[in-house]
């Protein structure tokens, strides 16, 4: 049986990662999250995925996900 565990990885970002990410205050990192929301035409209460976020900001995946611990 293997016993190593799969890696979670969370779908979602939070205004609180992408502080910790780009060093911006909380309420920039609002404003960048909706900044995306629009990007992608999604509506004002919906979730973004940490994909969405790399796309907008042009991070690559790997580094962004690092900081999702």
């Amino acid at each position: 049986m293997n016993s190593m565990k799969k890696q979670e990885v969370r779908l979602c970002i939070y205004p609180k990662d992408i502080q910790r990410i780009t060093g911006k205050s909380y309420r920039q990192s609002i404003r960048i999250l909706k900044a995306v929301r629009q990007l992608f035409d999604k509506p004002e209460n919906s979730y973004v995925s940490v994909t969405e976020f790399c796309m907008y900001s042009g991070l690559p995946y790997e580094e962004v996900a690092a900081f999702l611990d």
